[in-house]
């Protein structure tokens, strides 16, 4: 064939499926560094916020997302002055934030209190300079109070852990300032890589420190007061 003739034939198919649509996927990847989705939108009238700081912010999603009433959960930062730090810049412990999970929920359907009892129970309470095989200040645990009711009720959880143990209790109540979320291929990364999240989790002893703390409650919302 004259590759004059090649060449109008070529075109021509090429112009005909461009022009009937003809689509190439291209798969594309999130930008580590862009923003984190939004989570679902909630009735202001019942939706709140609650923060909480337990070691890595990769095993503190599960436990919320299980919970009905959860509409989402978002790993960031806070506790810290620098203005939207990066993961890296946290994890080598050049700034001043430690790593949260901040929980959106239905105040209708899921109460502070028992976001509280899930939160004890997965963390280890002694332990205020890291969590786990996480050390450091940016895997301190603390509770970031929202408002004045959120201190109490959080203060007041404190104080039944500490009822139940002789060791100090080393977990920080220090009133919410700032969140920022964490690049998005953190995000939910227990579902996205679920083989490297269990690897990790397994590696780390979480599990074992948790059950060795809280026993059969370990990981769960039940009744703080109850014995182990």
């Amino acid at each position: 064939m004259p590759s004059s003739l090649h060449s109008s034939l070529f075109g021509a198919l090429l112009f005909t499926l461009l022009a009937g649509g003809l689509v190439l996927y291209t798969p594309t990847l999130s930008s580590p560094t862009s923003p984190a989705a939004s989570p679902p939108a909630l009735d202001p009238a019942v939706s709140d916020t609650a923060t909480f700081a337990g070691g890595c912010f990769w095993c503190m999603e599960p436990p919320y997302d299980a919970v009905e009433g959860v509409a989402a959960t978002l790993s960031g930062f806070s506790g810290g002055t620098e203005v939207d730090p990066s993961y890296r810049e946290v994890a080598r412990g050049n700034t001043s934030h430690t790593e949260v999970v901040q929980v959106i929920y239905d105040s209708t359907q899921v109460s502070y209190e028992r976001l509280l009892r899930l939160y004890w129970h997965n963390v280890d309470p002694f332990d205020g300079n890291g969590q786990f095989c996480d050390r450091g200040s940016q895997y301190r645990p603390a509770i970031f109070s929202h408002n004045a009711r959120q201190y109490r009720l959080a203060l007041q959880s404190r104080a039944q852990v500490a009822g139940r143990f002789d060791q100090e209790i080393a977990v920080g109540v220090v009133p919410f300032d700032a969140f920022y979320a964490a690049e998005p291929y953190h995000q939910n990364y227990y579902t996205k890589n679920p083989r490297r999240y269990k690897n990790y989790r397994e590696g780390c002893g979480r599990d074992a420190r948790l059950r060795e703390i809280w026993g059969e409650a370990a990981g769960t919302d039940a009744p703080l007061s109850s014995p182990q």
